[in-house]
């Protein structure tokens, strides 16, 4: 079972134990390190002017410092424009993408600007002089983004917030954000409508009635004191019949009015901010939900990615597949491979490949090892399981076991990226929530795996699972390849 933090409960606890107001606000969201600008500032500089620099001075350009000046201030203003060096963005994000999209930017930028100045450079050394640069880049967000994730987890460099809504609402808000530390947020207090027990144990810092006061300022003077008195950077509002429409638009006027901030919770979770999109109705704002993608160019491209691939994985590790084989036989006694019915898209089963890492007679043990189980759900798991052979162990922790499914991506039973391929008994306990992850095909890889692997609790893989079934994109499922690498090197929750 992964352990989790709890920082919304922690500064909260101890905002309590002060008597309701902090003594010493903690860093805030504007407060992240302060190296992070520096850092990405030079890190854009010299990974752009340096290289440029050196490849046109080779290249006997006339003027090689001016190039290198030239491509360092074009790198550093598409960032600045795009927004990079905002506090709010600084270590917020490790992707490649977006650095790729800025960097894509940058080279059209610059063969406008070579056009005109008719600059002779050959262009594939110009091309190469630019690809440290984003690189470069993109080491740099990776650092910060692992500082700031770390920093979080002991409730540093975070944005106090206030929550505001009717009891039951806010305690989902609060246990919500508690569970989780891939965010900035951390509960400092809370502001009930109306009457109702809390059981999350953050301070409530103060309480609303549950009608609209008849005299003005009642609630903005209430949520002002609440925010004054516990440091609050954001006021948190999980609307609801008695915190809604007028009521809510005179407490956001009073927030405003004192340069604070005012978010909503609209009620959604494990929605990608890609898939929202804000409108305006006759004065109302309304939040529109784009359905997940399902036709199109984006699963074309997804289904030629797992063919090509499959395929070339195929080809080239095809003296390793030999190599596990002999392995396996001289190490245990039966096949070399396991075969395994599964469940796929849409519920069609189908037969799933991997190499053997258990004893021959490793079913009929399950059912005596069953009071073993470590897994909380339906899946069995043991972290010491003693059907798995010695070899079995090695192809386990560097997840080779997983190879032979290149066959049924090949054929289309399964896919590079998707949700874990359930067994038929655990779908036949799956309730209407679960039933959903089989709407994709299953995936050698996934969220599941660059996130803990058998270390996560059924929730939270079914919540992983759902959530990239509602979100998929062309683009994730190339981040999530990427981030693969990483987790079959650490090799945590592989067992």
């Amino acid at each position: 079972m992964r352990h989790v933090h709890f920082p919304a409960q922690r500064v909260a606890g101890t905002t309590a134990e002060s008597g309701g107001a902090a003594t010493a606000p903690e860093r805030r969201l504007g407060d992240k390190a302060h190296w992070y600008l520096p850092a990405a500032v030079t890190a854009d500089l010299v990974g752009s002017a340096v290289p440029v620099g050196l490849v046109f001075d080779a290249a006997q350009q006339a003027r090689p410092l001016y190039c290198a000046a030239g491509a360092a201030l074009a790198w550093t203003g598409v960032q600045g424009l795009r927004r990079r060096y905002a506090s709010r963005t600084l270590g917020e994000s490790r992707g490649v993408l977006p650095v790729l999209h800025d960097w894509l930017i940058l080279i059209g930028i610059l063969a406008v600007v070579r056009v005109l100045t008719g600059e002779s450079t050959p262009r594939l050394a110009a091309f190469g002089a630019l690809l440290p640069a984003l690189l470069i880049t993109v080491a740099c967000r990776k650092l910060t983004h692992r500082h700031l994730t770390a920093a979080r987890r002991e409730a540093h460099a975070v944005s106090r917030v206030l929550v505001v809504g009717e009891p039951d609402a806010a305690e989902h808000v609060i246990a919500h954000l508690a569970a989780r530390t891939d965010h900035p947020y951390v509960v400092v207090g809370v502001v009930p409508v109306g009457e109702g027990s809390l059981t999350s144990g953050v301070p409530v810092a103060a309480r609303l009635d549950p009608a609209m006061p008849k005299a003005p300022g009642g609630d903005s003077a209430a949520v002002l004191g609440a925010v004054r008195s516990h440091h609050a950077d954001l006021v948190l509002v999980a609307p609801g019949a008695r915190i809604a429409g007028e009521r809510l638009r005179r407490v956001a006027w009073a927030l405003h009015d004192e340069g604070l901030e005012l978010a909503v919770f609209p009620g959604l979770v494990e929605i990608s901010v890609k898939r929202l999109e804000t409108l305006s109705a006759g004065g109302l704002a309304v939040l529109r939900i784009a359905p997940p993608v399902r036709k199109g160019v984006q699963p074309l491209l997804k289904a030629v990615l797992d063919r090509v691939g499959a395929g070339v994985g195929l080809l080239l590790l095809s003296p390793l597949f030999l190599a596990v084989v002999v392995a396996i036989r001289t190490g245990s006694r039966g096949p070399a491979f396991y075969s395994q019915r599964r469940i796929g898209r849409d519920g069609v089963p189908f037969v799933m490949w991997k190499f053997r890492t258990m004893v021959v007679d490793a079913e009929r043990l399950k059912a005596e090892l069953s009071g073993a189980n470590e897994n909380d759900g339906l899946m069995f798991k043991m972290r010491r399981d003693p059907r798995v052979t010695r070899v079995g162990r090695l192809l386990r922790r560097t997840s080779m076991d997983e190879l032979p499914q290149l066959l049924n991506v090949l054929t289309g039973s399964m896919s590079l990226v998707g949700p874990r391929p359930p067994l038929p008994e655990e779908v036949a306990e799956y309730d209407e929530i679960e039933l959903r992850r089989l709407s994709v095909r299953p995936g050698m890889t996934g969220l599941w795996q660059i996130s803990g692997r058998s270390d996560l609790s059924w929730d939270e893989t079914i919540q992983l699972d759902l959530q990239y079934v509602d979100n998929w994109s062309f683009t994730s499922d190339v981040d999530v390849m990427g981030r693969t690498l990483r987790a079959v090197v650490d090799g945590r929750g592989a067992y």
